[in-house]
């Protein structure tokens, strides 16, 4: 696609967003009706805020102007801040985290496809060399300690004299038997022919019924090789099975490949360009129009000592540079705009940079003439605009200070008189100033830095050294393979909730996990989520999505699972130490991920007697502290992962996770996709031989690891090179899956009852029955008051 291209594509998405910034504004304003109407009002606006968000991450990965880019860089943070508020507000309204838009998809004409969140390409970009640099360090670490590296094996013990000798025997003899097979082998093959020619001469005389059956031959092998295609034909005509080159790259495709990476290549350039500009045109403002600007400052300021002397008699204070100087004077603001400045007050933090975002768009960008500037370069006169403002700021700084003194000067000359100083004003505060100060000094000592005296890089090493840290693999998000649930609202309107499907669980991942933590902005601004936990059976790929949400946002991977720090940092001080250590490197080095694998241990209702010796439950009383110390601003992420939830104190573990994640086993349609893809990535060619949805109906119940290891168990590389003549079935698949152990409906069942008691799972079964969540938080709290009055007693 061309510049023209991604240039109408964002004119025709700045156009959407402004009708939908309309129509939201007008919803807003009217009363508010039923739930369904109102959560059908929500998944609207966030179904069309998806599109636009799909849309704006295109054009801003490639398109090249750096200005355009700036301004659409702002709008689609803002418009990822304002999905994660609606998804706020209809997980607040339904009491579920997992939505089903099968009807309004329908009313809008989109496939379940178009509703998958994007995650912006910029987030790993823009600090690729930071990425690869950290990667460096971390393996050379890593060499230098050699953590991680595979243990060496003990050298064997040595063979006795006798028994060496009988080996050799051995291994000789079937030498010589193997050769002496060989030679016969020869003999029989060379009978054989010289037999066969016999017969050939004698039957040579009958040319015309060796023609005959030359061509019948060849006639039925021709017939069938034309039947099969002229089948394959019709099935593609059907639409039964894809085109003979649908899996293969085309030209077009690999143009446009090359194309978008000379585009980023011309991308940088710009930038390159833009930054140099935005430093030399402000240099040569200041050069030719610095003295005007500085002298027509002067001029007002001097007007505004006349006109107060004039009006009032007295010269007028000088606004403080803490108020914003000279230029709270020349602000032409009226007390009703400051009044409705107040009084609008948007509900998303998100929707005013939206707003103002599009309202630039309109004013400057929308019908501007750019047939000048086909390579898509910086526009020098937006610069100079931009930097005009920001001259007269400095320049105002430097002015206030003259402009100060001479209106002391005037007030001396002219009216006879010197400030004289508030001291008991002065004393107040300075008092005030110096306990504030003690007291701050006295925090600072009590939560003193415990590290103040070391390096990040020594603390970054020490913890890999330990174990601590650890290097994520490279997985991306869409490796987690599944389909799409097609009947969640169809059974949720007979009141059955139905289970996810694995796409849904990828897409919470991307919503709660990446794109906080992929953006400084949006994480400042949108619902905090500090915790997560991951809950299913074994094998649904929990860890994998862990790797997935640093990988996609280039974060930092930190294990603080039980088995983990057992026997590292002991006693008290040690976990102190231990959790500032993480903290600060993972605050310093942000974003950081923070996983804590079987993580019901460190909240075990009884441990184990065998697992005493680790002390599991070490973090138990410490995660609640680290949740309290996590800022909006600290892009930090505490996942764990469990697949034995039941084992854990409820309640405490509710505390620490903030959103439950249910991660269940894949469904029909996903086995079917997961199937198909796992054995094209080990090699495997998918022909007619091999029934694929067979294979989806008899592993129900199966999980997306035991699919990958019997696909790895059967596709080896003999087994991979006999394909050609030896096509794949199912039953080789089959006898693989069937020596592990599948996951069971009743365990599913048990982790859905579980569910039922967390929090989120009281609420929206109570809501089911018709009553209210803050009914029940007040019968819960009257109980509690009756049982300490009956206590009392």
């Amino acid at each position: 696609m061309s510049n023209i291209t991604y240039n109408q594509m964002w004119r025709q998405t700045q156009e959407a967003l402004n009708s939908l910034l309309d129509k939201e504004s007008q919803k807003r304003a009217e009363p508010p009706r039923s739930e369904v109407f109102i959560f059908q009002m929500l998944a609207t606006f966030y179904i069309k805020y998806v599109q636009i968000f799909r849309n704006l991450e295109d054009a801003y990965d490639q398109m090249v102007h750096p200005q355009k880019r700036i301004l659409i860089r702002k709008v689609l943070d803002g418009v990822m801040g304002r999905i994660l508020e609606l998804k706020n507000e209809m997980v607040e309204l339904e009491l579920a985290e997992f939505h089903y838009f099968d009807n309004i998809l329908q009313d809008l004409k989109l496939t379940p496809q178009q509703l998958d969140i994007p995650i912006p390409k910029y987030f790993l970009k823009e600090k690729v060399e930071v990425i690869k640099e950290r990667e460096k360090i971390l393996a050379q670490i890593l060499a230098d300690s050699g953590v991680g590296l595979p243990m060496v094996k003990s050298p064997s013990r040595t063979m006795p004299l006798e028994d060496a000798v009988k080996a050799i025997q051995t291994a000789e003899r079937a030498r010589q038997g193997r050769l002496r097979a060989l030679f016969m082998k020869h003999i029989f093959l060379q009978e054989f022919k010289a037999r066969h020619s016999r017969i050939i001469g004698e039957r040579i005389a009958d040319v015309g019924s060796a023609a005959l059956r030359i061509q019948k031959v060849w006639r039925g092998f021709h017939q069938g090789r034309k039947t099969k295609l002229e089948r394959e034909e019709e099935m593609v005509f059907l639409g039964m099975n894809p085109p003979r080159l649908f899996g293969d790259l085309s030209e077009a495709v690999v143009r446009a490949q090359k194309v978008a990476c000379l585009r980023s290549s011309v991308q940088s350039k710009h930038e390159d360009d833009y930054r140099e500009a935005l430093v030399a045109i402000k240099a040569d403002l200041k050069l030719t129009e610095g003295p005007d600007i500085k002298e027509n400052l002067q001029d007002q300021i001097r007007r505004w000592f006349i006109e107060c002397r004039n009006l009032t008699g007295s010269f007028p204070e000088y606004p403080a540079a803490e108020d914003g100087g000279s230029a709270i004077i020349f602000s032409n603001k009226t007390p009703q705009q400051e009044e409705d400045e107040e009084w609008k007050m948007s509900p998303s933090l998100f929707l005013p940079a939206i707003e103002e975002g599009n309202s630039i768009y309109k004013d400057f960008w929308k019908n501007k003439d750019e047939s000048w500037n086909f390579a898509q370069d910086y526009d020098p006169e937006l610069i100079k605009e931009e930097k005009r403002k920001e001259l007269e700021s400095e320049i105002r700084v430097q002015v206030d200070e003259l402009m100060r003194q001479e209106l002391k000067n005037l007030k001396l000359a002219v009216n006879r008189e010197k400030e004289l100083p508030a001291r008991g004003k002065k004393k107040k505060g300075g008092k005030n100033k110096k306990k504030g100060k003690k007291g701050r000094k006295g925090k600072r000592e009590k939560d003193g830095d415990l590290t103040a005296d070391r390096t990040i890089e020594s603390l970054y090493k020490e913890l890999v050294e330990e174990g601590l840290l650890v290097q994520a693999l490279k997985v991306n998000l869409s490796d987690y393979i599944g389909e799409y649930s097609y009947l969640g609202t169809t059974l949720r309107q007979v009141s059955v909730e139905p289970m996810p499907s694995l796409l849904d669980v990828r897409q919470l991942i991307t919503l709660y996990g990446i794109l906080p933590l992929g953006s400084a902005e949006v994480h400042a601004k949108a619902p905090l989520v500090k915790s997560l936990l991951l809950a299913g059976p074994s094998g649904v790929g929990k860890k994998m999505l862990v790797h997935a949400i640093c990988s996609e946002t280039g974060a930092n991977l930190f294990n603080l699972s039980a088995d983990n720090i057992a026997g590292k940092y002991p006693g008290k001080s040690g976990l102190q130490m231990m959790v500032h250590l993480v903290l600060k490197v993972a605050r310093q080095l942000q974003p950081s991920v923070v996983w804590i694998g079987d993580t019901e241990k460190t909240f075990y209702k009884k441990v184990p007697n065998t697992e005493r010796m680790i002390e599991p439950k070490r973090l138990k009383k410490q995660l609640p502290r680290i949740l309290k110390l996590l800022k909006p601003n600290d892009r930090i992420l505490i996942v764990g992962t469990t697949c034995r939830p039941f084992d854990a104190e409820l309640q405490s573990f509710c505390r620490v996770y903030q959103k439950i994640i249910l991660v269940p086993r894949p469904d029909y349609a996903s086995r079917y996709v997961l199937w198909r893809q796992i054995i094209q990535r080990f090699g495997g060619v998918v022909t007619n031989t091999l029934n694929i949805s067979c294979l989806a109906k008899v592993s129900d119940g199966f999980t997306q690891g035991h699919v990958v290891q019997a696909v790895r168990s059967v596709l080896t590389d003999r087994r991979v090179r006999q394909q050609l003549r030896k096509p794949l079935v199912a039953v080789e698949f089959v006898a693989a899956l069937s020596s592990q152990s599948p996951v069971y409906q009743e365990e599913e069942d048990s982790f859905k009852s579980w569910y039922a008691k967390t929090p989120l799972g009281k609420r929206h079964a109570l809501a089911l029955q018709g009553g209210t969540p803050s009914k029940a938080k007040d019968k819960g709290k009257k109980g509690k008051k009756g049982r300490k009055e009956k206590k009392k007693k």
